[in-house]
């Protein structure tokens, strides 16, 4: 049995994989594979009837299904690819026709339907074809391997695992391993590193067993709160709204979830544990309701057929009442104990679990509890460790705390006695563990966090990748270097320090600024060889303080705001051309302020998941933070002084990014648009980007690195800045833009053209920061642009005046 511990390195390399089954999960797969850059084969079966005029005979037709997949990823929202330039590497076929291709394919999937006999007829096709060296393995969520593996040979055993992949692939970071007996501990090894490194994915270990960790111990509490709601009275938007945020769960919450699952699939998975579990306690909590069962005879399996549990319509969204089957307004329930609900996951779940006094409270008592006692009864069965549970619920549902690390924060000791006086069953080795004097299921010894391990009834390490940078680890090592309440130097050891944003939304405000320009001195002027800006939050940064903003426009006040600018141009700038190597590490949202000092760092080493764009236009504003000039830069920087370049349909371009606040999708959409240029990487792991980044900085000081010369630029000026506002004109002509936003649009196109200049002339950097600041700080004493920046902080949406 395979464990974080044992998971070591291999060799193996995996450059060439084939999925057998274009259904949802292994389109989702491939298209990971291509957002990997790794060619693959995307096989399914022949269709079994021709349309009329259709040649049977023909590829298209033969391919048909697997096309046909192809275009579902190509307009999948939300989309499954990066990019779609990498669309080209994925190649559909049958699997009559293209078996050939796993002939020399280092990984072979098959992601068939959830019955037997087909997957045992795909592993004949493939145990006939695929090479003595192909990783085989399985993408089922239920069935059992020693099922599957009937009949097949002993070198197929030795190179079998489940791969359980979580839909969407590209957004669920969750990965289940399962050996089975006779599977090469090679082969495990190999698949964690690739599967870690370059698809980025989180890997756990479970045991054969139905639905493995993340369906068996999601499911069972999905199903209880189903089973539980009608006696509480609860209706469906209320439990969403409970087991939402309060509860440290996604927005999606229960029934919403299940509506993005599917309701048919998640029946499915529900009616698979029932069937199976014959000696499970609880069996009789995964029988399907019979409104469910209503709903999927109804065609209301969720969001692929337009209604499940919630149906949107013109008036606005509906939810269901299971007790009626008919839809009614949404109407969310007002709860007390929800209200103080507020701050870190961990302190939300403990006030609703301990201080709330209504039955919203009551209900997420005895939702939560049983599913931890249930949870705390499958250890051993599903997996070895609590880590692996607590990991496959954060990455295969998006909880914000695994089920112990809820527990941890409700508080063990304390449990305990509700759990006896609400007649929960507690396993043995719970109450060991407290007999013993442990409180807790994690803790901090030193600069190593410890899980409790019921089979040694000790504490263990939690088992880390030694390339995950942790900022918690950095604070507990003593490896500060300087810091004040807005950001954090850290010594990340080979001669490389991390700028740390820790604000709220990690927006930018004076001490992040102040914290930016000690660090440019700290490292250009001490024993360092670079800075990686990065952080261990969700998202980068939100962009700046817009309250800070808004308080000193609606003021008049308007030398603080000059002065704020000004120096975030400045380090920004200062920034880019430091004698040594900057490079940012953003993930999520880098917005605003936020894609300014990525845009400012010489180098980005983004997460794939990023969401960045210079949005200011938003709030009735331009970029402030050099941000115009970086755009420009990358787009077409090299060739900006150059006499025979027309630098008008490029300025077009920049302008479109900026005045439309366009925001990527990716980090490869990002690079699209300009904001990463082809020389910045890319994680697809999440988890090792700062250490990406650290590389990057490391090779670039090994290769002799040279800060870049300052960029001139030849612009049209007035002449481009009115060709700028035809095309404004038109949009608002067309009722596309209102008039306010042409005004900030031409403000925009002002800066980007080079104010008074012509193309006689040459334009530097500083003379366009200049510009900026002077556009900023007008745009800041209008009204309308007042307006919007208080109905952004009051709505969290635009305001179009």
């Amino acid at each position: 049995m395979a464990t974080q511990e044992n998971a070591g390195k291999s060799t193996r390399q995996i450059r060439k994989a084939v999925v057998i089954g274009a259904g949802v999960m292994g389109r989702g797969i491939a298209a990971q594979l291509a957002n990997a850059r790794i060619p693959c084969h995307l096989l399914d079966i022949v269709p079994r009837s021709a349309a009329e005029g259709e040649d049977e005979s023909s590829p298209a037709f033969r391919n048909k299904i697997a096309t046909g997949a192809l275009e579902l990823i190509k307009k999948s929202s939300p989309a499954l690819l990066l990019t779609k330039r990498d669309l080209s590497l994925i190649t559909p076929g049958n699997i009559e026709d293209h078996l050939d291709a796993l002939n020399d394919a280092d990984w072979v999937v098959e992601a068939v339907p959830e019955r037997m006999s087909i997957k045992q007829a795909t592993f004949d096709k493939i145990e006939a074809n695929a090479g003595p060296d192909t990783i085989i393995t399985s993408n089922t969520s239920g069935l059992s391997i020693a099922g599957m593996l009937e009949g097949r040979s002993e070198a197929f055993r030795r190179r079998f695992l489940v791969t359980h992949f979580f839909n969407p692939v590209r957004y669920m970071n969750l990965l289940e391993l399962v050996e089975g007996a006779d599977t090469d501990p090679e082969i495990t090894k190999a698949f964690v590193k690739f599967g870690r490194d370059q698809l980025g994915k989180g890997i756990v270990f479970g045991k054969d067993t139905t639905n493995f960790i993340g369906n068996r111990i999601g499911v069972h509490g999905i199903m209880s709160i189903m089973h539980l709601m009608g006696e509480y009275d609860l209706t469906v938007e209320d439990v969403d709204n409970i087991f939402g945020k309060p509860m440290g769960r996604p927005k999606s919450a229960v029934f919403r979830t299940g509506d993005v699952v599917g309701l048919d699939t998640f029946i499915d998975v529900a009616t698979n544990c029932y069937d199976t579990l014959t000696e499970d306690e609880e069996r009789d909590v995964f029988k399907v309701p019979g409104f469910l069962k209503e709903m999927v005879e109804k065609g209301w399996t969720g969001s692929k057929a337009g209604q499940g549990f919630y149906k949107k319509t013109k008036e606005g969204i509906l939810a269901l009442r299971p007790e009626s089957m008919e839809y009614e307004a949404r109407n969310v329930t007002k709860f007390e104990s929800l209200k103080g609900a507020k701050g870190k996951p961990a302190k939300r779940i403990a006030h609703v679990i301990r201080e709330g006094k209504d039955k919203a409270a009551d209900f997420a008592r005895a939702a939560t509890f049983g599913s931890l006692a249930y949870t705390a009864r499958r250890m051993g069965e599903i997996a070895d460790d609590i880590v692996n549970i607590d990991n496959a619920m954060r990455w295969g549902f998006n909880w914000d705390l695994g089920p112990f690390e809820i527990w941890d924060a409700i508080g063990l000791k304390w449990s305990i006695d509700q759990f006896a006086e609400a007649g929960i069953e507690l396993p043995a080795w719970i109450h060991e563990m407290v007999d013993a004097g442990h409180e807790v299921f994690y803790q901090w010894n030193g600069a190593t966090l410890e899980y409790y391990d019921p089979s040694s009834k000790s504490y263990k390490a939690v088992p880390a990748d030694e390339r995950d940078i942790q900022i918690e680890v950095l604070k507990r090592s003593d490896k500060k270097v300087m810091g004040n309440d807005g950001a954090t130097l850290y010594d990340i050891g080979d001669g490389v320090a991390l700028l740390e944003f820790h604000t709220k939304m990690n927006s930018i405000d004076n001490e992040i600024i102040e914290m930016m320009e000690k660090a440019a001195d700290e490292v250009e002027n001490g024993d360092w060889k670079g800075l990686v800006i990065g952080n261990g939050s969700a998202h980068f940064s939100a962009g700046a303080n817009l309250m800070l903003i808004l308080m000193y426009s609606r003021q008049k006040d308007w030398a603080p705001i000059e002065e704020m600018i000004t120096r975030f141009q400045n380090v920004n700038q200062r920034m880019h051309y430091l004698s040594k190597p900057v490079v940012a590490a953003p993930q999520g949202m880098a917005l605003g302020g936020g894609a300014e000092v990525c845009l400012g760092a010489g180098h980005i080493q983004a997460s794939g998941e990023l969401y960045m764009g210079l949005v200011e236009v938003g709030v009735g504003l331009i970029p402030g933070g050099a941000g115009n000039v970086a755009l420009m830069r990358n787009i077409f920087g090299r060739h900006s002084a150059d006499k025979d370049f027309a630098a008008l349909p490029f300025l077009q371009k920049v302008f479109m990014q900026i005045g439309m606040g366009q925001v990527s999708p990716s980090a490869e959409g990002a690079r699209e648009a300009g904001y990463l240029t082809e020389a910045d990487g890319v994680s697809l792991n999440a988890d090792l980007r700062i250490y990406h980044a650290k590389q990057r900085v490391l090779g670039l000081t090994a290769s002799g690195y040279q800060a870049p010369r300052k960029t001139l630029f030849r612009l049209p000026g007035e002449n481009g800045a009115a060709t700028i506002d035809m095309m404004l004109y038109g949009m608002e002509s067309q009722h596309q833009i209102s008039a306010y936003d042409r005004h900030v649009g031409n403000v925009l196109a002002k800066v980007l053209t080079g104010g008074d200049t012509s193309r006689a002339n040459l334009v530097t950097e500083d003379r366009l920061i200049e510009l900026e600041r002077e556009a900023f700080l007008s745009l800041c004493g209008e009204e309308k642009s007042q307006d919007r920046m208080q109905h952004m902080l009051m709505n969290n949406k635009p305001l179009r005046n």
